[in-house]
């Protein structure tokens, strides 16, 4: 575990121990809901140990999170076996408010992790998704999370050196997955500009703003028009959102931070009716996620 989890005896502060176990469990996850679930879980086998136990825990939470890490690694199982039969394209769920989702303040080495700001990044959790639920587990717990390949080993059932393997193969995905960033300023000044050539729903406004090869994948979940297979190529793409446009005039739209980097959401008589994640490289818009199922946009009511 990360040394202030070993070295500290006492129990955290109840808020903070939350949200740790709540980052931890949406970056395994990818949903909210289940996170939140994982979390509650966790908590209960806490309560369900008899009070000796407990006083012989000389750190709490190393325990919660290790026992919500385990948690999550079944989850996965019978999420994956879930959106199996999912209607359209499963994205991850778009949450505000990244920076209440932080890891650790422990000093990462870029070279060989992960920023945590990227950690809860849609275009990291999307290739998350790929992954076997060890390899996601054993990276979250190891890049971003900071756990020795010994402790992920003891939670995964696995020796050491099979989960530096699993972390290795995961890195490779994300790093074959990566692509040139923007900055900040760049990658909010195309969010913007983005929002006014969706206002105008004029196919020119927009398709200067695309790479040529954008793909936009949208999640309603079975509920309105998503296109229940990715949109690819930047003419399609500036198609699509120009018709979106024209279909929806009375949909209003707003900057706003998704999952820690500008993005949009779109409004109707005031209620969030979709969360649009956009990912910017060599100053072009690469890959639009828009998140329109109710389900999934709970935290943003």
């Amino acid at each position: 575990m990360p040394a202030e989890s070993r070295d500290d005896p006492a129990a955290p502060d109840a808020a903070a121990e939350r949200h740790a176990l709540l980052g931890l469990c949406y970056r395994i996850l990818g949903s909210l809901a289940d996170a939140e679930d994982a979390v509650q879980e966790t908590y209960a086998r806490w309560h369900r140990l008899g009070e000796q136990e407990r006083r012989g825990i000389t750190a709490r939470r190393s325990w919660l999170m290790t026992t919500a890490s385990r948690i999550c690694l079944d989850m996965l199982g019978t999420a994956r076996a879930r959106r199996e039969h999912y209607v359209g394209q499963w994205l991850p769920e778009p949450v505000p408010q990244a920076g209440l989702w932080q890891s650790t303040t422990a000093t990462v080495d870029p070279a060989d992790r992960v920023t945590l700001d990227e950690s809860v990044s849609m275009a990291l959790l999307v290739v998350l998704e790929s992954m076997t639920p060890a390899e996601r587990v054993a990276f979250v717990l190891h890049d971003v999370f900071q756990y020795t390949f010994a402790e992920v080993g003891e939670i995964v059932g696995r020796s050491p050196e099979a989960c530096r393997q699993l972390a290795s193969s995961a890195r490779k995905r994300v790093r074959g997955a990566r692509r040139a960033p923007a900055d900040a300023a760049q990658h909010a000044a195309l969010v913007r500009s983005f929002k006014a050539a969706w206002e105008t729903g004029e196919i020119d406004a927009l398709l200067p703003l695309l790479d040529p090869d954008t793909v936009a994948v949208a999640d309603g979940g079975g509920v309105g028009g998503a296109s229940p297979r990715p949109v690819e190529g930047a003419a399609r793409v500036a198609w699509l959102f120009a018709d979106l446009r024209h279909r929806a005039p009375d949909l209003v739209l707003a900057e706003t931070e998704v999952n820690g980097v500008p993005g949009l959401i779109a409004r109707r008589d005031g209620q969030t009716v979709a969360v649009i994640s956009l990912s910017v490289s060599n100053g072009r818009i690469d890959r639009i996620w828009g998140v329109s199922n109710p389900e999934k946009l709970r935290a943003w009511r």
